[in-house]
């Protein structure tokens, strides 16, 4: 499986300002740069200047030009479509990446539209069709994919891999390793088997990261955040991992995914959750995303703010993780076989 290591590095701010204007052209400033939110995949900052505002997000990873241009090209055939999304913008160079000088923190940025608002209701049911027909626009939008996903969303953590965690993480002491102990011995095993490539036939590009903070409410209705992880799937499989993860996870409300479900359908998506195996790409994400976390915050080669970091996303992630009969509950209630 493909591990992801975090790479954050801190820039000096009030110089970064300025830099960041003077490469995307944004006008003489004088510019200021706030830290807003860290997320598993960058630092997101507000860059604010002559009467305007932007969003630099600051990439933990190195960046994947096959990645950008597809997030950049879905964003813009959404927007055609009625997905209201912040623009990715390109630098002087017409690059969508700019990468910073060592004296600024030599890493990756990109620049969106500053979009201000409030967060996203998941239990608000306008919210909630808008979520529908916003997935139905996104399968339809017509970004063929052109590679096989990621080992990310097709493969999971094996025993031996879970074997490692739980030993380093009982020599570390670490908090949750009882609780991670009682994961792996349960519920893992039921996750892992429906975890399979999806056919190539399948295939389309697509945002693969729609869930409530990545949904924000502005001026003039909601707004699809955080395209990072755009990229192939299938219709099937991200509308079961949606479905999930706006129905409240483990908290389950059916009502809620059927609203969800009645919009997508009635504007013409085509993905459908047959089984479990339709939550394949999610029951990846999940089982990688803890076991990377877990590697992260027991990793002595990291900082201590990324190491305390993936501490506190590894404690989440286990109140979080998907739960064998809730998910066959919704697939009964979406029309599936359970």
């Amino acid at each position: 499986m493909t591990e992801k290591v975090s790479t954050i590095v801190l820039v000096s701010i009030v110089e970064s300002a300025d830099y960041l204007a003077a490469t995307y052209a944004l006008g003489s400033g004088p510019w200021t740069l706030r830290p807003v939110t860290r997320g598993a995949m960058g630092q997101v900052w507000q860059l604010s200047g002559d009467e305007s505002s932007w969003a630099v997000k600051e990439l933990l990873f190195g960046p994947d030009e096959g990645e950008v241009r597809s997030e950049a090209t879905l964003r813009d055939a959404a927007a055609k479509l009625g997905v209201a999304s912040p623009r990715l913008m390109t630098n002087r160079s017409n690059e969508y990446v700019s990468r910073l000088p060592p004296e600024f923190g030599h890493c990756h940025v990109k620049l969106y539209d500053w979009v201000e608002g409030s967060a996203a209701d998941a239990s608000d049911q306008d919210v909630l069709g808008w979520v529908g027909r916003t997935l139905a626009l996104l399968h339809q939008a017509g970004v063929d994919a052109t590679e096989t996903p990621d080992s990310w969303y097709q493969q999971c953590p094996t025993d031996n891999d879970w074997a490692g965690l739980l030993q380093e993480a009982r020599r570390a002491d670490a908090s949750w390793s009882g609780e991670l102990e009682r994961f792996v011995e349960t519920s893992a095993s039921v996750l892992s088997p429906h975890v399979t490539p999806a056919a190539p036939g399948d295939l389309l590009t697509s945002h693969r990261d729609v869930q409530p903070q990545n949904v924000l409410i502005g001026a003039s209705g909601p707004v699809l955040l955080d395209w990072d992880d755009t990229g192939p799937t299938t219709a099937e499989r991200e509308l079961a991992g949606v479905l999930y993860v706006w129905a409240g996870r483990n908290q389950l409300r059916i009502d809620f995914a059927q609203r969800l479900l009645g919009s997508y359908q009635e504007s013409g998506g085509p993905g459908e959750v047959r089984n479990l195996g339709s939550f394949s790409s999610f029951f990846a994400g999940s089982l990688n995303y803890l076991y990377v976390q877990g590697r992260d915050a027991l990793n002595p080669n990291l900082t201590d703010e990324q190491r305390h970091f993936a501490d506190a996303q590894v404690r989440k992630a286990l109140r979080d993780m998907p739960c064998g009969d809730r998910v066959s509950r919704l697939v009964e209630a979406a029309g599936g076989t359970p």
